[in-house]
């Protein structure tokens, strides 16, 4: 599905997503990676839904986002609570959806001027 939104130069946008790969700003990326507005992290190492670990949440952590959104691929998802106790503890929302809402709502958040983190599980 193709996105038509338009935004600052520099930040980064979902301009499209398919099974299995995302368009940002019309590159196309088939490996699990974390996208901010002005950062893009390639592949991140929580290649499925079943390696996501502690960690990984911990890691997302770091970027200070104000709310994270984790696509969970074609379908929706939801992690244990555990995995992202960090982030819930930090007092950052996180949300699972499929990977074509976090798409859709992380363009929106972005365009609003939220610090918004999306992780993608692309494998």
């Amino acid at each position: 599905m193709k996105l038509h939104l338009t935004t600052a130069s520099g930040q980064n946008l979902f301009t499209g997503y398919g099974d299995g790969h995302v368009l940002i700003n019309k590159q196309r990326y088939e490996r699990s990676l974390i996208v901010m507005p002005e950062q893009l992290l390639e592949n991140w190492d929580a290649a499925t839904f079943e390696d996501l670990a502690p960690a990984h949440f911990e890691f997302i952590l770091t970027l200070q986002p104000e709310i994270v959104l984790l696509g969970t691929g074609r379908s929706q998802r939801f992690p244990h609570p555990r995995l992202s106790q960090a982030l819930t503890q930090a007092n950052i929302g996180v949300e699972a959806m499929d990977t074509g809402a976090a798409c859709r709502t992380y363009n929106i958040l972005m365009a609003e001027g939220r610090k918004v983190a999306v992780a993608l599980l692309l494998g």
